[in-house]
């Protein structure tokens, strides 16, 4: 297999222009900002991983989640390409609902703190529920040709509000409950 990357910069995109599917596209177009935001997300993901996960099934399923934020970038880049499949949403509410058994119920909304690894995931989680809102920008913008792109960033901002709480049961962090004044 050929090298991807054989230079790092080609001083092509200097002016706000890059390009994608062999056009020129601006760097602040809706699809790169989707991209962008994806990419951002799978980063903070890396970053969660990063601190140490004592949980292996944790650590295994983010690692599977960045993967598939990878493949859901390349869906952006070639839509008929199609990746993010019912089957992987189904993963993530399966992951979903097996640790949420595991957590105590919520009766109010939780300050999103914790251990590092918590507060990280929860910076995940908002970060992919902006990367849902773009989706949804240029979803009505141009018409996905996959919409359980959609749904995959919806579950998985969900899944890593519950990751959160998972992590930071590892240190015994007492949830912090949002006290309506």
């Amino acid at each position: 297999m050929p090298y991807r990357l054989t230079k790092i910069y080609t001083r092509k995109g200097d002016k706000g222009y890059t390009t994608l599917r062999g056009k020129p596209i601006a760097k602040d177009d809706l699809l790169l900002e989707a991209i962008g935001t994806i990419d951002e997300l799978n980063s903070v993901i890396g970053f969660v991983i990063s601190l140490q996960i004592n949980d292996n099934l944790i650590e295994h399923c983010l690692t599977q989640i960045q993967n598939d934020l990878f493949d859901l970038g390349g869906e952006l880049h070639l839509p008929d390409r199609i990746t993010i499949t019912a089957e992987k949403v189904t993963q993530l509410e399966r992951a979903l609902d097996g640790w949420n058994k595991l957590l105590p119920p919520l009766k109010e909304f939780l300050l999103p703190r914790g251990n590092p690894k918590s507060a990280a995931s929860h910076v995940a989680r908002t970060v992919c529920r902006r990367a849902e809102r773009c989706m949804v920008r240029l979803h009505r913008q141009v018409t996905l040709n996959n919409l359980e792109m959609l749904r995959y960033l919806n579950r998985l901002s969900d899944l890593l509000f519950v990751i959160a709480r998972m992590l930071a049961r590892e240190s015994n962090e007492k949830e912090m409950m949002w006290e309506h004044r």
